[in-house]
């Protein structure tokens, strides 16, 4: 590289999960670079709900979620839908969803997650401390609705669940209660849960961009490059791109949904794929937001994004190539319309991006195969916001080869083998 001085880290990625790990292993004296083919929150970190979503420990593949799936993969725009034309290279990742729904796996992956949230909360707090970032986190809360009293029945035994693992909720069960928190919503929602500690950040690419900023002003540098080969020396990594070769001491794979690609260059072929989520940001004034909606069974979030409101959610298996669908946005915006009779629809800028995501719901933390000077830091899901901080630091415990508090086999890189 041209550069005289060799970084000790490479972080690959500027998204929230690069950016966390960079600052992190900054702030423990190493001399870090990051690379990006993009820039600072250029993909899904700039698009996502903004939501730090510490309730969410349960996996998307429960027990049994096999015999509702082919009902949802078939509707083009439903809250999870398969894109035919995607339909083969999806399928190893789809076999491997299915065994993690095995009640065992499952099991093992909510008490995976539910570690890996813990960790991750606390951390979050540490790092909003050391950048001194507090004005940038929402702490409004998180209203989950449910159409009747079915509905909500059919939800107690999540709740249950993430009772046991330490999220504080409330149950509201009229509209009347709902309305004292959340004005505005239509009476058919006549039941609700709502996490007090729930955040978010004012908006999660200015968030990126802040801790971006942070590294920067501390020395840290980050530069537009696309990898295309990674090479093992005795004593450090050599990264190769079109225009120059970087070479560091360590390594960090934290390319999100672009991650596989890299990974297979180490020799480790894990089965990453990506969710496509969607979203329209409305302008400010759109509607009188006072906390994250949720409607689960709908499959989207109504937050707070900026001065706007963002209308996003549901999951379409495309992988990286095919064009966007954006009848999926407008319908979720349409279905907003009538959820929140007086939210403006008008004056929208929609998006698509790529949650890079593991069929067990649990994102690879570890070292590469091959070597320990290179780790992996990716397949977060829709989770990856919430996760960040969290996986920062189990980053620096590995690259520092330091006890960790929480098992690391779940998120390991061999886990599939």
């Amino acid at each position: 590289m041209s550069d005289k001085i060799k970084p000790d880290v490479i972080v690959i990625g500027a998204g929230i999960i690069g950016i966390s790990t960079a600052l992190k292993l900054q702030a423990e004296g190493r001399q870090v670079l990051v690379l990006d083919r993009k820039g600072v929150a250029a993909e899904t970190s700039a698009g996502n709900a903004g939501a730090f979503a510490f309730a969410d420990v349960i996996p998307l593949a429960t027990p049994g979620i096999m015999r509702k799936a082919p009902k949802w993969l078939l509707d083009p725009l439903g809250p999870l839908s398969l894109r035919p034309a995607y339909a083969l290279k999806i399928l190893p990742w789809m076999f491997q969803f299915w065994r993690a729904s095995w009640k065992d796996k499952y099991q093992a992956a909510l008490t995976a997650q539910a570690s890996l949230m813990a960790l991750s909360k606390a951390a979050l707090e540490r790092q909003i401390t050391a950048v001194n970032g507090e004005s940038l986190i929402r702490r409004e809360g998180q209203l989950q609705l449910y159409e009747g009293a079915a509905e909500f029945k059919a939800s107690l035994a999540g709740w249950q669940t993430r009772k046991e693992h330490g999220v504080l909720f409330e149950f509201l069960e009229s509209p009347e209660a709902i309305a004292k928190i959340q004005p505005g919503i239509h009476p058919r929602f006549t039941h609700a849960a709502f996490t007090p500690e729930w955040k978010n950040v004012v908006h999660p690419a200015q968030w990126t961009q802040y801790l971006a900023d942070a590294f920067k002003k501390l020395g840290g540098q980050i530069r537009i490059a696309s990898i295309n080969a990674i090479d093992l020396k005795d004593n450090s990594v050599l990264l190769k791109s079109n225009d120059e070769d970087y070479e560091a001491s360590y390594v960090v794979i934290a390319a999100g949904a672009w991650s596989k690609t890299l990974a297979q260059s180490m020799g480790d072929n894990l089965p990453l794929d990506t969710e496509r989520g969607y979203n329209t940001t409305l302008p400010a004034g759109a509607f009188d937001l006072k906390t994250h909606i949720t409607f689960s069974n709908h499959g989207f979030v109504v937050t707070k994004a900026g001065q706007g409101i963002r209308v996003g959610g549901a999951v379409e298996l495309g992988g990286l190539s095919l064009k966007p669908n954006y009848k999926r946005a407008d319908v979720l915006l349409n279905k907003a319309a009538h959820f929140l009779p007086e939210l403006k629809v008008t004056g929208g800028e929609q998006w698509m991006g790529f949650r890079p995501s593991m069929p067990d719901s649990l994102p690879v933390i570890d070292y590469a195969t091959q070597s320990k000077r290179v780790i992996y830091a990716f397949g977060h899901g829709h989770l990856g916001l919430t996760q960040s901080a969290g996986t920062a630091e189990l980053v620096s415990d590995l690259l520092a080869e330091r006890q960790i508090s929480i098992s690391m086999r779940p998120y390991s890189a061999t886990r599939f083998q």
